[in-house]
């Protein structure tokens, strides 16, 4: 049964046919070889959706979808600037912090790329930065779009996990920091090779000015994820009321405060959330089906039995477990591999020993860099789309950073073996 689940899962992703269908296709094969009432499809498809915190999916993605399209992005982009734009290359470090600033506001890598590519990338051309280079650490700074929380991967990993969204909240900080931190630095060690100009130099008066005329401006931007992850480890109220909070706060801002959004572009914008929420569903909706036959046939568990037979040393399989998840990364897109894979890793993982919210940041930062490894690469097709670009070009200049992001990846798979303090 293994063979046939994973072969017609493989073929029809190879001839082309949408993940959703692939998936449950092969559950259904699965099911009609093994002589299995086929009125479980429709209940495992509604059991799977039927789930409380999956609301909070749909809501952030319409919040990042609202702070991508307004003015937003470019008060937190003027901000992060009058903090680093003074330095050899500062507006290379500015585009990862801005990155940062909007992670912790829309949960998603390409809203991430999309909101700070289309204010950055032009400036960054301006001032005679490489383009292709701009573009690709732009694409890269959104990968901790789904790590610095909120986060919609975790979200999903979570819900299948049967884990602590909050948990799996206040454990994306310190990597997510780590992997911007990285980014900088090689940034910055570009700018130097490559004698890229230094920002305006101001007086120190002028400087403090700056900085706090811009942090007024991006004030309402700033608070939004103080008062979302504020109210979530307060207690106040639950990841899923949190992320319709970060829409209402969102809509408010921007039509009372920034002034930049129509009633109209509103209901383009829900409208194009919708399409993006309802693909995500679907998924989910299918993978019940693909779950359903992986735990009747214990697929999982014999999976698990045979990764443990290569060997018996607990960092070499996690290595291996963290190989699997880069690969999956790159033919994957984002959400799909965690509904897909959460299931199949977690007997292996149970059995090594390793925390579960340990794992879940393990998974979210490996396939958060699939968004900048090609053929799947989302991040860098907005990247691509935002200058013009081909894709292969910023391919190329992707690698120092894609190096750099592995780096931190494989720190923080050990890391918290060693010092368990860092996953609470």
């Amino acid at each position: 049964m293994t063979a046939i689940l994973f072969v017609t899962f493989l073929v029809l992703l190879v001839i082309g046919v949408p993940i959703a269908f692939a998936i449950a296709v092969a559950g259904v094969a699965v099911m009609v070889a093994g002589d299995v009432n086929l009125l479980i499809v429709v209940q495992r498809m509604f059991a799977s959706t039927d789930s409380f915190p999956l609301i909070a999916v749909p809501f952030f993605i319409l919040a990042g979808d609202l702070l991508a399209r307004g003015s937003m992005s470019q008060t937190l982009v003027a901000f992060a600037e009058s903090l680093l734009g003074r330095i050899r290359g500062g507006l290379s470090a500015v585009a990862v912090a801005a990155g940062m600033f909007f992670a912790a506001i829309s949960g998603s890598g390409a809203a991430t790329t999309a909101a700070v590519g289309a204010t950055l990338i032009p400036e960054l051309k301006k001032r005679n930065y490489d383009e292709s280079s701009s573009a690709a650490l732009v694409a890269a700074s959104g990968c901790i779009g789904v790590v610095i929380p909120p986060s919609v991967p975790m979200v999903l990993y979570a819900v299948i996990a049967n884990q602590s969204v909050t948990q799996l909240f206040s454990n994306g900080f310190l990597p997510g920091i780590a992997m911007g931190v990285m980014l900088i630095a090689i940034a910055l060690y570009q700018a130097h090779k490559r004698h890229y100009p230094k920002g305006e130099k101001l007086s120190p008066k002028d400087t403090l000015l700056n900085i706090g005329r811009t942090f007024l401006r991006a004030i309402g931007a700033i608070l939004m994820p103080l008062i979302i992850l504020g109210g979530i480890f307060s207690g106040k109220f639950t990841p899923s009321e949190s992320a319709a909070v970060a829409v209402i706060y969102a809509a408010l801002i921007s039509f009372l405060i920034y002034r930049d959004m129509s009633f109209k572009e509103l209901g383009q914008i829900i409208l194009g959330s919708a399409r993006t929420s309802s693909v995500i569903m679907i998924i989910i909706a299918c993978s019940g089906i693909f779950g359903w036959a992986l735990a009747n046939w214990k697929i999982p568990e014999h999976i698990a039995t045979g990764v443990l037979s290569v060997s018996d040393n607990k960092y070499v399989l996690l290595f291996l477990i963290a190989l699997i998840v880069l690969v999956a990364g790159i033919f994957m897109e984002t959400s799909s591999a965690v509904i897909l894979l959460t299931p199949v890793f977690l007997p292996l993982v149970n059995a090594l020993g390793v925390s579960l919210v340990h794992f879940g940041l393990i998974f979210t930062i490996g396939i958060s860099i699939g968004m900048i490894t090609p053929p799947v690469a989302i991040n860098l097709f907005v990247a691509s789309s935002t200058t013009g670009l081909p894709i292969e070009k910023i391919s190329k200049s992707v690698v120092p950073y894609l190096i750099g992001l592995i780096v931190v990846f494989l720190l923080y798979t050990y890391l918290p073996l060693f010092f368990p303090a860092l996953v609470v």
